[in-house]
């Protein structure tokens, strides 16, 4: 898991930082940075927070890309009115020396899973404390708009409509999860057709397509599927929702405009919808039978899926759309 191998280096990494307590402290008497004829201090909290967790914190990671949350988002969640600058440092120094200790994120910490511990004194921590309670931090794009929805009491399903930064921000990470399941599905069945045919690859298809995509699905913490109204396999079945978005890519489709992926918002789950559309390669298994889906394929196809519905498309077709689910924060 690439989330987990960046930590395990973030570990080493702090490990090591243990052993030379002068790397690990700074004093704010040490760090100053000249801006022409003036000289300026930075803060000792905000050369730490940067040096070392920015790793893994940095507000400029797009969402797609993330291992932790920003900042910002921690700060929001611990700090309010009634926390106070002593209490948010005895609760930072709690959670770096207990990452398993009770958090005020759980919706983060199951995305992200836990952080791992990491050797830190308590001088540094305070220092840390002090420079995000008292200080502004850089925010992600659009971070402002995004916490905001994200936190709206009793928010009822939400299609963004009111919030396009969001709605596209959101999308781009759908669209990077199903593009990333698209690559392994298709550079692994491009690779079956290329050795054992399409025959082959048929057989391929009926073991592995699935399991192929369970391992994006459970590298992006995301659910990810493919569905269709005229399913080959049965268990890739539309819902009802699904059903009627595939309805209205096709008419879309049909009129000539452009089909662009709709995005849902419940609480903090994220419901992403994106069509599935026909290509030349496509036809060998899902055109016309006997004619772009040869005899020999059919008979495959008949033996393997018996319920087969998935035959007589043409290009530039929706077949069905790509279905993801995963959290907002």
């Amino acid at each position: 898991m690439k989330r987990y191998s960046v930590l395990f280096s973030m570990f080493i990494f702090f490990a090591s930082c243990k052993e030379n307590k002068k790397a690990t402290t700074v004093s704010s008497d040490d760090v100053e940075v000249k801006q022409n004829t003036n000289v300026s201090k930075v803060h000792a909290g905000q050369v730490i927070l940067e040096r070392e967790c920015y790793l893994c914190h940095d507000p400029k990671t797009n969402m797609a890309d993330r291992i932790a949350p920003p900042m910002e988002a921690i700060k929001r969640h611990y700090i309010d009115s009634t926390v106070s600058q002593k209490e948010f440092t005895e609760a930072l120094i709690k959670w770096i020396n207990d990452p398993e200790t009770e958090t005020k994120m759980p919706v983060v910490h199951g995305e992200f899973g836990p952080m791992p511990y990491l050797p830190s004194r308590d001088e540094s921590l305070t220092q840390i404390a002090d420079y995000i309670y008292n200080n502004e931090l850089e925010r992600p794009e659009g971070f402002d708009e995004y916490f905001k929805l994200g936190h709206t009491n009793g928010m009822e399903d939400c299609n963004c409509s009111d919030y396009p930064d969001l709605s596209e921000v959101f999308s781009k990470i759908g669209m990077s999860y199903a593009s990333d399941a698209k690559a392994a599905l298709g550079g692994s069945l491009t690779k079956a057709i290329q050795e054992k045919g399409t025959v082959g690859a048929i057989g391929f298809c009926n073991l592995e397509a699935i399991h192929i995509t369970d391992s994006v699905s459970s590298m992006k913490n995301a659910v990810i599927k493919r569905v269709s109204d005229r399913t080959r396999n049965p268990n890739n079945k539309a819902s009802a929702k699904e059903l009627k978005y595939i309805a209205a890519f096709k008419e879309t489709l049909a009129g000539g405009n452009e089909v662009k992926p709709v995005v849902e918002i419940k609480d903090e789950e994220v419901a992403f919808f994106s069509p599935i559309i026909t290509n030349g390669l496509c036809l060998q298994c899902h055109g016309t039978p006997n004619e772009q889906v040869l005899p020999e394929t059919m008979v495959a196809l008949n033996k393997l899926y018996p319920q087969d519905m998935a035959t007589g498309y043409g290009e530039n077709e929706v077949r069905g759309l790509w279905s993801i689910e995963f959290y907002s924060k």
